[in-house]
């Protein structure tokens, strides 16, 4: 038995695999990877699968684990497993099954483990003048100038890692397992008939000597004591972004897209091919996007990169020597200014591609059926689109299914959103709620792809896997808050079920304490769905106990809520409004009792002024006031005997609602200019800025009017009042002592 020492990624390590196998012409090549992948080993070498792919194994029950296998076009193994395609030679994965790998006691490395395998990446790292892994593997073994080369780089790496690595760690411990039971596989063929001769066992370099001495095998009383559990296996397009490691892959190269280069010019056998590609794809990228790169510039680049791959002791320059010399001679000695052209030239954007039907997941095969029976199958498109929906229903049409085809395409498309599936994008107009209408943009990617794939860890189905995202972000939430986005998630879903949970959920929480800013928000999300739940065909009773409980508790509580700083006031007075709306659009509410708490906080003046001057602006809005009242708290408020942030405060309260009606009434802008001229210097800085925000709530018109309001009074013209109203407050015009701008 011959053994082939790999790095999972190495185009050098692909190129030579070959030659190796040209050369000893075996008949079974065994790859690591898990056993049961063996009944993919036909698809994988379909031609019209492209890489980089991955073969995923997962857990069937939660908590659902997974493992994943990635293959580029430069990978050692995929091209063995050509090699022995093209060849009619038997090819397996033989490690130990992915029921197993999974189910291992995953205690995880400890921080002394992690610190100990660091260490040594940088003892071998600092071998050479790179100082970096990825590079001095690069330097010392992708470039080997021949087969024997290469295996005695990968072999004495390999030995290295091995020796250094303590035996109680739990990787080794791991990985002697694995050992093990390659090892039996290998046993077995040898026991089969295979001349021992004709077998090559290609791993990553670490299991070389491993695997080499089959003592130890493992026994079938060893593998029945492992624990296990059910797994599944598919096939799914990758990136070469999740190729790298900056993705978290932790056998990633750093450069996907850079190492696609060294396998071309392998192939070509020329060892400048990469330089000359590199530094021209980097200069095209720059060009592209504003920089400017002349072929003199390329040119130098190159030869500079070749003199420091001399200077550090190599003879063809590696990705470090290319990017020292791009950013001498392209980037005039700044990073930053070829940063981005860096990350498309090393890691690029190719994403693989896998026919459909090959190795499709049941979660696969839902979404396709659903985009087939809801005709959205022409959406399916590199190209944006547009799509429409009236959830109504159609009573123009026979099949109940054509009747409500948009509501259910509105409910497939929701659930996507939910799991993260970049397809569909929903359009929220100015349509506030849920309204009949909705409007999507749809956009198809092979990511999408990848993201469908990736959700069959949470269930079978698109509902499914829904179902579960739902019920754990239930489970994990902290705050009424979180609750009542899982509640609109399940609503806007099509998902009674999980609703009707979430609102159990929330009902639960309505006695103890919540912040009056939760109880707005979801107070706001069950009076959308009580008002518009019938288009959704949602059984609206269970909401109305819930939403009646939020409401009174905000009226029993928002009094003691208003007793805040500036910064709380704002996001109150916001919640003020919320709550008063839903108020307004639910009859079977206690209306009074919140108008009660209303005329209260307008009245009271040891609360926030800013509060006090949103509630007397919802009772003028309501009529529950009269001009002389508004009068009155006007003259209390804005008076000598008043501070002025706290005079200024209540106006910009009460300026946050009824413009028009404000606006229209001249009154209350003669109170505020009396009342403007009271204040001594430092008073009318301080109180500028309250009203500058205030006259921020403004639209142009709307100051136009108010300007023309002021101009009056005043006695001058619109535009020198326009002038002054519209003026910009900094920092620099005024000094406020101690007063914090952060409130603002």
């Amino acid at each position: 038995m011959k053994a082939f020492g790999i790095r999972h990624l190495s185009p050098a390590g692909a190129y030579y695999v070959r030659k190796f196998l040209d050369l000893h012409q075996p008949d079974v090549v065994f790859i690591e990877g898990p056993a049961d992948f063996n009944p993919l080993m036909e698809r994988l070498t379909d031609k019209e699968i492209r890489p980089p792919f991955a073969i995923m194994a997962y857990t069937v029950e939660a908590p659902v684990q997974t493992i994943c296998y990635p293959f580029a076009q430069y990978s050692p193994e995929y091209q063995a497993i050509l090699w022995a395609r093209e060849n009619q030679k038997e090819c397996r994965f033989f490690d130990l099954p992915s029921n197993y790998v999974l189910a291992l006691p995953d205690r995880g490395r400890d921080e002394k483990e992690v610190k100990e395998k660091i260490s040594l990446y940088e003892r071998i790292a600092s071998q050479s003048e790179d100082g970096d892994i990825e590079y001095f593997w690069e330097r010392n073994i992708e470039q080997a100038k021949s087969v024997q080369g290469y295996m005695m780089g990968s072999r004495t790496f390999g030995e290295k890692l091995r020796e250094n690595t303590p035996v109680t760690s739990f990787d080794m411990v791991r990985d002697l397992l694995r050992e093990r039971f390659m090892k039996r596989k290998i046993n077995d063929c040898i026991a089969s008939g295979v001349p021992e001769e004709k077998i090559v066992a290609i791993t990553g370099a670490f299991h070389t000597v491993g695997i080499e001495d089959r003592e130890d095998e493992m026994r079938d009383e060893d593998l029945e004591s492992l624990p296990s559990v059910e797994t599944k296996v598919t096939l799914m397009p990758y990136s070469y972004y999740r190729l790298s490691k900056y993705s978290g892959y932790g056998a990633g190269n750093a450069a996907p897209a850079y190492y696609e280069l060294l396998w071309e010019g392998l192939n070509r056998e020329d060892v400048t091919f990469h330089e000359q590609m590199y530094l021209t794809k980097l200069a095209n990228y720059m060009r592209l996007h504003g920089g400017i790169v002349s072929s003199a510039q390329v040119i130098e680049s190159v030869r500079l990169a070749r003199e420091l791959a001399r200077l550090r002791g190599g003879e063809i320059p590696t990705l470090t020597d290319l990017k020292d010399a791009s950013v001498t001679c392209m980037g005039e000695g700044k990073f930053g200014e070829m940063a981005m052209g860096f990350a498309e030239a090393d890691i690029g954007t190719k994403i693989g591609s896998i026919p459909e039907g090959v190795s499709q997941t049941s979660i696969q095969n839902d979404f396709y059926r659903q985009l087939k029976q809801l005709k959205l199958e022409k959406y399916k498109d590199s190209v944006t689109q547009q799509l429409k929906l009236d959830l109504r229903e159609n009573l123009r049409v026979k099949t109940k299914e054509s009747a409500f085809l948009d509501l259910n395409r509105s409910f497939f498309l929701h659930r996507l959103c939910v799991l993260g599936i970049d397809f569909a994008q929903n359009q929220r107009r100015n349509q506030e709620g849920a309204t009949w209408a909705e409007d999507w943009l749809l956009l198809w990617s092979v990511e999408a792809e990848i993201q469908i794939v990736e959700s069959i860890l949470k269930g079978d189905t698109i509902k499914q896997a829904v179902s579960y995202t739902l019920v754990e972000r239930m489970k994990n939430a902290h705050t009424m808050a979180e609750l009542s986005q899982v509640m609109e998630d399940a609503f806007y879903c099509g998902m009674p079920e999980i609703l009707q949970n979430a609102m159990r959920e929330i009902d639960n929480q309505t006695a103890g304490a919540i912040a009056i800013h939760d109880i707005a928000i979801t107070s706001k999300k069950l009076s959308d769905m009580l008002l518009y739940g019938d288009i959704r065909k949602l059984n609206r009773e269970p909401i109305v106990p819930v939403l009646t409980k939020l409401c009174l508790r905000a009226s029993l509580t928002i009094v003691s809520e208003a007793f805040c700083d500036d910064a709380a006031a704002q996001i109150l007075c916001e919640d003020i409004q919320i709550l008063h709306n839903v108020f307004l659009a639910n009859e079977m509410l206690d209306y009074e009792l919140w108008m009660r708490a209303m005329m209260e906080l307008a009245r009271r003046d040891d609360v926030n002024t800013r509060v006090s001057g949103i509630c007397m602006s919802i009772l003028l809005d309501c009529k529950r006031i009269d001009a002389n009242e508004l009068g009155n708290e006007l003259s209390k408020r804005l008076s000598r005997g008043m501070p002025a942030d706290l005079g200024a405060g209540w106006f910009s309260g009460l300026s946050m609602r009824n413009h028009y009606a404000l606006i229209a009434r001249l009154s209350i802008w003669e109170a505020l200019s009396d009342y403007l001229d009271t204040l001594d210097d430092e008073e009318f800085k301080r109180s500028l800025l309250f009203l500058r925000r205030a006259f921020a709530e403004y639209d142009p018109k709307e100051k136009d009017m108010i300007a023309e309001n002021l101009g009056e009074i005043w006695g001058v013209n619109k535009e020198e009042a326009s002038e002054i109203v519209n003026t910009p407050i900094t920092s620099e015009d005024v000094d406020l002592g101690d007063f914090s701008f952060d409130d603002f």
